[in-house]
């Protein structure tokens, strides 16, 4: 039984289609991870008459890969996003990324670690192979649109200096918003994306998902990054760049050494749990708990200090996107940012500075690491993404 088989109203309002194009006249290509929200996307578009084309990315080792349910891109997904296809009567073919995105994400999150950062590979992945390197294949293939399931909004803008510019804004559903991970695609790129679900609960995606037959309805959803077996993020870092593993010194902030570590790589700041240190040895019995502060990679040192050290206001950024109507520039604008994906929005001033910006937060944020992003919204309302940047420096 196909898609057509299946008696049923139009399931939800798409995005907008092309100007002046109809629905079967429209080539879409839809990235299909072998997930329940990839496929629903496709099937949004194949039930509204839409060309539509899936493509699925491999992406790492097949033969790691296909041990691993429920990750991305993994064999298992493969064969899932393929019986979909076949179930929406859909052509689909798989994609050999593997080699771009061991050298777009993968080395690039390994380095990440060995400078001493926290690095966030799912940016990396939309901003260098799926925004970038599949939207050239859909547009090889003849497509208007790349549609993906991600959990966010696109709006078409106020029109300005004769131009109308699409607008990134957060999902409806705030458990699901995907936005943060989303601050490096480019005006261009908006004009030619298109992400159906950002409208839905995730509860309404798997009804409908259910409604149209697919297997892949109750599909648990990927927790770990794609290829990082159970988590275990020291041990792929540890056989990319084994120096980032090499042991060193526990250290106060006024100088004591209070123990060793056996990587940095397996530090993040804010914690404090796994130091191996009490807080009582490092200064007596009415201590302050330590956390981790800052990291040393250059001294291979793990910087600890009392929670009150964690407090940043000054946020320096670089290889920011800028994505507002009025330019960034020398005069500090208004936003809510994000400091780590699954943070509060906090509000915060931006101003370009000499590499990237500057961030100034009202309030002192704890636990804000380099390597992460600091995402901006519009303080109206928090729902329009106005760009980000990667983090380098706090204070």
């Amino acid at each position: 039984m196909t898609l057509s088989d299946v008696e049923t109203a139009p399931l939800v309002d798409l995005p907008p289609g092309i100007p002046g194009k109809a629905p079967s006249e429209t080539r879409v290509v839809v990235a299909m991870s072998g997930g329940v929200d990839s496929s629903v996307t496709a099937a949004l578009y194949a039930q509204a008459g839409y060309d539509v084309v899936g493509i699925t990315l491999q992406l790492y080792d097949h033969g790691v890969a296909i041990q691993k349910k429920g990750a991305c891109c993994a064999g298992q997904d493969i064969h899932d996003a393929r019986r979909v296809a076949e179930r929406l009567d859909i052509p689909h073919y798989v994609l050999d990324y593997e080699s771009r995105f061991k050298d777009s994400v993968m080395t690039d999150f390994a380095d990440a670690y060995a400078r001493g950062e926290t690095p966030i590979p799912c940016v990396r992945c939309n901003e260098r192979v799926k925004f970038r390197d599949l939207m050239e294949t859909a547009r090889d293939l003849g497509a208007d649109a790349l549609a993906t399931g991600h959990y966010v909004q696109r709006f078409a803008g106020a029109a300005g200096d004769g131009d109308i510019h699409a607008q990134l804004h957060r999902a409806v559903d705030d458990s699901r918003d995907q936005s943060y991970f989303m601050f490096t695609t480019k005006p261009e790129q908006l004009e030619f994306l298109r992400f159906p679900l950002g409208g839905l609960p995730k509860d309404e995606t798997r009804a409908i998902a259910q409604q149209l037959g697919l297997e892949v309805a109750a599909k648990p959803d990927s927790q770990d990054i794609c290829f990082v077996p159970d988590g275990k993020y020291a041990q792929v870092v540890e056989r990319l760049r084994p120096e980032a593993a090499e042991p060193g010194d526990i250290v106060h902030m006024d100088g004591r050494v209070l123990g060793t570590h056996q990587g940095i790589i397996r530090y993040t700041i804010g914690q404090r749990r796994g130091l191996g240190i009490s807080d009582t040895e490092a200064g007596g019995e009415n201590a302050e708990p330590l956390f981790v502060v800052r990291l040393n990679p250059e001294q291979r040192q793990v910087i600890v200090g009392p929670r009150s050290a964690l407090g940043v206001t000054t946020v320096s950024l670089t290889d920011v996107n800028w994505l507002g109507d009025a330019d960034l520039g020398d005069v500090p604008i208004d936003v809510v940012v994000k400091v780590r994906s699954t943070g509060r929005l906090l509000a915060a001033q931006v101003v370009a500075s000499e590499g990237g910006a500057t961030v100034t937060l009202v309030a002192p944020e704890e636990g804000v690491s380099p390597g992460q992003a600091c995402v901006f919204y519009d303080p109206a309302d928090g729902s329009r993404v106005l760009g980000g940047g990667w983090i380098r420096r706090t204070s």
